[in-house]
């Protein structure tokens, strides 16, 4: 699969789990309305394992335009492919919000709140407040950055004939874990102040896809808090990158 192509789906899939469990906890008359935030967290903790676990052999699953960047200013990416990452991320996001739309549609039309409809795309803050809600957002991915630049690969030391060497030890589709423990543990704890989006193409894709979908009694898509999850996230990554370096 091409890396591009991969980082499409690997984004739609998680768009489609991620924003589909909030669908099911928020939307009227779903198994699991009311499922409350453990039960969100763990979705989208859930939903990161299993993007990665399909496509990061592929493409390293960064299904995140934050992390292409932070690892392209650490040195871990090429430059060269950070536009196209991000274009397939951003791609697939919009994909996956269309195809959350199309499985709970029925959801949708029994629901009147337009600001729960907008949630099951986009985030939004619990106290709106832009300096402190875009802090929440830098802190957050910053967090998630910097486990993922010190995500270490295990290792055990061979020897043979007097010689030594470390052979890295994969563990298969369970190297995604990692990661998605981090965006769970992320969630429980600084989620809910601005609903972590802590991901430039999770919230702006499917913003798109709200505003572009014909929903039933949807509202506007608030696009003036649109910035805050899309700069929010890249600074945060570029800081960690930055302090990386700096410990390098």
């Amino acid at each position: 699969m091409h890396p591009y192509v991969a980082e499409f789906v690997g984004t739609a899939l998680l768009i489609l789990l991620g924003n589909g469990v909030v669908a099911n906890v928020v939307l009227q008359q779903t198994k699991g309305h009311a499922g409350g935030w453990i039960v969100i967290t763990a979705g989208w903790g859930l939903a990161v394992f299993t993007a990665v676990a399909c496509v990061g052999q592929f493409s390293g699953a960064h299904i995140n335009p934050a992390v292409t960047l932070g690892l392209a200013i650490a040195n871990k990416f090429a430059w060269a492919d950070v536009a196209g990452y991000i274009g397939s991320q951003m791609l697939g996001a919009i994909f996956g919000a269309f195809l959350v739309f199309g499985f709970y549609y029925p959801h949708y039309a029994v629901t009147d709140d337009p600001g729960a409809k907008l949630a099951t795309f986009a985030t939004g803050p619990a106290i709106r407040s832009p300096f402190q809600n875009f802090f929440c957002e830098v802190v957050g991915t910053f967090v998630l950055m910097w486990a993922v630049l010190l995500a270490v690969t295990p290792k055990f030391e061979l020897a043979f004939g007097g010689n030594s060497m470390q052979v890295p030890v994969g563990l298969g589709s369970l190297d995604a874990l990692p990661v998605g423990l981090v965006v769970f543990a992320i969630g429980l704890s600084l989620g809910g102040t601005t609903g972590y989006a802590i991901n430039p193409a999770r919230d702006l894709g499917p913003r798109i896809a709200h505003a572009l979908l014909p929903i039933p009694g949807k509202g506007d898509s608030d696009w003036s808090y649109a910035p805050i999850p899309v700069v929010g996230p890249l600074l945060g990554a570029t800081l960690a990158a930055i302090a990386m370096l700096a410990l390098n």
